[in-house]
């Protein structure tokens, strides 16, 4: 590396009277003598992963995840979950509410009354999927390349590269979705409050292993986020593929800008509207100032009978005063 030149600049402040002196060197960098040592230390940082010690973190959260899709998909045939048509609006309850938060296809109208109908799994556990890197260190996906990898979902890509072993029928690319077969359970109907409150429990704490596990492996194995659009990439650099709808006619022809991934950005907590005991039967426009908020899977176990965490109390306004209630002339 050396000095190509060196440039004296002289400024007088009129109001001090004192003279100021600024240097600015110029530099020149030769990128390919540098590419062989850049190359050579991905290499030796690629010998250092998995962490052995992260791997049972990895194991947990497959495990994890398992139980929740079986604990979901076992209350949501007990307790029925009502999506919006034309938003992705949820709301665990027989009915829908009547809070005028839609805006309709396309964001075409706002503030409008949802029109409700059945939920699936996907509505409560919404599925973020990313490409399937044969290794972590490996060549940045080009976007004529996007069709020769597999998508799968981002948890199990990022237990696959923190060192997770998955059986052969988790590896089965129709396995890997979130409305697999092993979340089917059957006798639902006959079970009593008390296994369900078992079941609730269960599936709440299986929540937040998945939750925390996930968060104390973003801490070791990067993934990245687009930052105008839901898409995700687990590895060290995001991908080329020019999948931004956001910015498709735009002149980088739908290139993503990456940032660095949460655990929201991999687990979506799907907030929705919580009734409480001391609100009327269907949640009012009128009272959206009173009503609380929680995750969809948090507001599915409380209403089998789980106790929610301290921490969503304050989103959940368990102590808040009731909302008023409409009556119709």
């Amino acid at each position: 590396m050396a000095l190509r030149g060196k440039l004296w600049h002289f400024f007088l402040d009129e109001a001090n009277g004192f003279a100021m002196y600024a240097r600015f060197y110029s530099v020149k960098v030769d990128l390919k003598k540098l590419r062989p040592m850049i190359l050579k230390r991905i290499e030796n940082r690629a010998k250092e992963y998995p962490i052995s010690s992260m791997i049972p973190v990895a194991q947990d959260v497959l495990k994890a995840r398992s139980l929740l899709i079986q604990g979901v998909s076992t209350l949501m045939n007990v307790f029925p979950v009502m999506a919006c048509k034309f938003c992705p609006e949820v709301y665990i309850g027989e009915q829908g509410h009547l809070i005028q938060t839609c805006y309709g296809y396309k964001r075409r109208s706002k503030n409008q009354v949802h029109e409700w109908i059945s939920g699936s799994l996907n509505d409560v556990l919404v599925p973020v999927e990313t490409f399937h890197l044969q290794k972590m260190f490996q060549d940045v996906i080009k976007h004529h390349q996007r069709f020769d990898f597999d998508r799968v979902p981002a948890v199990i890509e990022l237990c696959l590269q923190a060192g997770a072993d998955l059986d052969e029928e988790n590896l089965s690319s129709s396995s890997w979705k979130s409305e697999s077969t092993f979340s089917v359970v059957h006798g639902t109907k006959s079970l009593s409050p008390d296994e369900l409150k078992f079941i609730a429990t269960g599936t709440l704490r299986a929540w937040e292993v998945l939750r925390s596990g996930i968060r104390r492996l973003l801490l070791v194995y990067p993934a990245k986020v687009c930052k105008y659009c839901s898409e995700v990439h687990v590895g060290p650099s995001g991908h080329k593929a020019r999948l931004c709808g956001v910015f498709k006619y735009e002149s980088w022809r739908g290139a993503h800008f990456w940032k660095k991934a949460d655990v929201d950005d991999l687990v979506p907590p799907k907030i929705v509207w919580r009734q409480r005991p001391q609100d009327p039967p269907v949640l009012v426009n009128e009272g959206r100032d009173f009503y609380g908020h929680a995750p969809a899977v948090v507001d599915l176990c409380t209403k089998a009978g789980a106790i929610a965490p301290a921490r969503y109390h304050s989103m959940m306004k368990v102590q808040g005063l009731p909302g008023p209630t409409v009556v119709k002339s």
